[in-house]
């Protein structure tokens, strides 16, 4: 079965070393997707164990494509009543790209008409009442070549079910595990978001570090296919809390000025079972400091319209201070605002650019020295006191 991952811009990176992690390779990427091969039980696995991906889609067809009648009978020739009853709600999801056709809307037309007259020679219905559950049909046309595909995991994969609260603008749960997963952290080392918001990065972080499927407890649409396997996810969970690292953790740390937000953030970390992984303060970043080494700040530090150009000058000034302090820490933060890295300081060792919140964003990566060979960073103690000898009243009020 020929499967694709949706990646944001700017992650596919993260989702190919994710997938070559799991042992599926060194998987192709074309269009924001990536390519891989598997059957039910890796539909299962990916969409249970996927941090980066936004999605699992199940390929059907590819074929040209130049004219509306072409996209019709390459449609209606696909086993649409594996997959569907007459009363399954199909939806269109479509993007049409440098090719003949490019009405997407029009496009979907065509290709929901096929499905359903080809439902209607099958299975012998006369009418469609839509009321059952969800078929997403997911088809790109580009240069006049047709991929048509469905959509197995239903809601995105960003959807893990621990954030139910907002604050601000917070970051997508995939965005925020690319980031984590392309910067220095690894599970042991000292870590600290000092913007932490409603707690997405620390969080990330920590399912990172327990090695906790993101996709536990959550259903996909593919489960209630007519051609797929009944048991897949339960046996794809249980493998995964397998693997699950259930022993005391260095904890991680995360601070906001707003106790507002820890108070959620906090909230979020306990409905994702990693509360006791995170040590959450409610204090400005510009008191943060710590006598741990070879540790790592991976933040998404305000840039929005809430701050003007002058107050976030400063803030961006201040926070590269904060990380000139910690001389062999290494930093990694995203953010849209045209001024951070000068404001910020220094010569980052990488840019890669990310869309978050639809927003053009730029990730920039400071690295700091390397631990010599077999130097073992401390069990976080360090941190833990500083912390609380710098905000022994303010936290979480």
């Amino acid at each position: 079965m020929q499967l694709s991952i949706p990646a944001a811009a700017g992650t596919e990176a993260s989702v190919k070393r994710e997938l070559k992690r799991m042992g599926y390779g060194d998987c192709p990427a074309l269009q924001g997707r990536v390519a891989v091969e598997g059957d039910w039980a890796d539909i299962a696995r990916l969409n249970v164990c996927l941090r980066t991906g936004e999605r699992v889609l199940l390929t059907l067809a590819r074929f040209p494509a130049p004219t509306f009648d072409a996209l019709y009978e390459g449609v209606f020739a696909l086993p649409w009543e594996e997959f569907c009853t007459p009363h399954t709600r199909i939806l269109m999801d479509g993007k049409c790209r440098e090719s003949a056709l490019m009405a997407v809307k029009a496009a979907g037309g065509v290709v929901k008409k096929a499905v359903i007259e080809r439902l209607r020679q099958k299975l012998g219905a006369r009418t469609f009442d839509e009321r059952g559950e969800r078929l997403v049909v997911d088809f790109e046309i580009f240069r006049d070549e047709a991929v048509i595909s469905v959509d197995t995991s239903g809601d995105g994969l960003h959807k893990r079910g621990y954030r139910v609260k907002t604050y601000d603008a917070p970051l997508r749960e995939t965005a925020a595990a690319s980031i984590v997963e392309s910067s220095f952290f690894h599970a042991g080392k000292p870590f600290a978001d000092l913007f932490c918001g409603s707690g997405t990065i620390p969080i990330e972080a920590a399912l990172y570090m327990r090695r906790i499927a993101p996709g536990k407890g959550r259903a996909f649409d593919f489960e209630r296919w007519k051609c797929a396997p009944a048991g897949l996810v339960k046996e794809a969970c249980a493998a995964a809390e397998a693997e699950e690292v259930k022993g005391e953790l260095p904890p991680l740390f995360a601070c906001d000025i707003a106790p507002k937000a820890v108070e959620i953030a906090r909230f979020h970390a306990a409905r994702a079972g990693v509360a006791r992984d995170i040590r959450f303060a409610a204090a400005d970043m510009r008191a943060f400091s710590s006598k741990e080494r070879y540790g790592v700040i991976v933040s998404n530090p305000p840039y929005g319209e809430r701050l003007h150009e002058k107050d976030l000058t400063g803030l961006y000034r201040d926070f590269g201070k904060t990380f000139r302090a910690l001389p062999d820490w290494s930093c990694v933060f995203l953010s849209a605002y045209a001024g951070a890295e000068r404001a910020f300081g220094g010569h980052p060792s990488k840019k890669r650019r990310l869309s978050n919140a639809r927003l053009a964003c730029t990730l920039y990566t400071y690295e700091g020295k390397k631990p010599p060979p077999l130097c073992k960073s401390g069990d976080g103690s360090e941190v833990i006191v500083n912390f609380q000898k710098e905000f022994p009243k303010r936290v979480d009020k």
